[in-house]
Formats: C-alpha cells, structure tokens, sequence
C-alpha cells in the first residue's frame, strides 16, 4: 500500500484544526484569538517580530496587529535590543506567560485525549518519526 505525503500532511492539519477547535473556547477565556496564541507562544524562542514571522509562515503585517494586540493585552512588552538599539525586541510579560502556559495545557489535554485512542507502542513510534521528519539532513547522515 503506497502512502501518500500529501494526504499524510492534509491528515495532520485535520488533526491540527481539530485541537485547535475543541480548544477555541479555553483560548478565548484566556483572552486569545488562535494566531495571537501561536505568537505568544513563540516569542520566546524568536523573540523579534520578523524571526516569528518566519517561524510561524505569517505575513510581516499580521504579526504586527498580533503583537499589538498582545501588547495592549499585556502579554507582552516591547524592549529596547542593547545588541542593536535600533530594535525592539519582544519578552513574555508574567500575564503572558502564565496565559501561554495555560493555553498549552489545554492542548495538551486535547491533544492527549486524542492520543488514548493510541497504543503506548504507537506513541512512542510516532514521537520516533515526527523527530526523524524535523531533523535536519546533515543530522540524519550523521546517525547512519
């Protein structure tokens, strides 16, 4: 049976879509629309309105309204780059991470009820090929 990627990649957004839609209601308690939740999320680890941009495949523009957003709503603050005062980088405030890790949890929990359909065995396959599908090819040659 031959398997197609691109049926594999429209599942997984199915799967996506569906979690994020069971948790719409928890993210809006929160105060999160779910494109400002994926940019709170991801401050952190890009912490400049371009490199999210990038990270999350958003246009410069919408990151823009949801970081503002998220500024009004103190989740996050603006702060002055000391490597490049020309910038301004963005830090989680306490609301914001307390609201992250909120969010997260309750798709986690999501996530998780959907994962109990699935075997031990198979969870621990899964994790194995979605690591395996993220690494990069110059890792990959060096395991073989």
């Amino acid at each position: 049976m031959s398997v197609d990627g691109a049926q594999l990649w429209t599942l997984n957004q199915r799967l996506l879509a569906v979690v994020m839609d069971a948790c719409t209601e928890e993210l809006a308690e929160l105060g999160l629309e779910t494109k400002e939740f994926f940019v709170l999320a991801e401050v952190e680890a890009s912490p400049y309105p371009a490199e999210i941009a990038t990270a999350l495949l958003l246009p410069k523009a919408s990151v823009t309204v949801y970081v503002r957003n998220l500024v009004t709503k103190g989740f996050i603050r603006r702060e002055i780059d000391e490597a490049d005062l020309r910038r301004h980088r963005l830090v989680l405030t306490d609301e914001g991470t307390k609201a992250r890790d909120r969010a997260l949890a309750a798709l986690a929990a999501e996530y998780d009820r959907r994962l109990a359909r699935v075997t031990p065995q198979d969870r621990i396959e899964l994790q194995r090929i979605l690591k395996a599908m993220l690494d990069s090819p110059a890792s990959a040659r060096m395991r073989e």
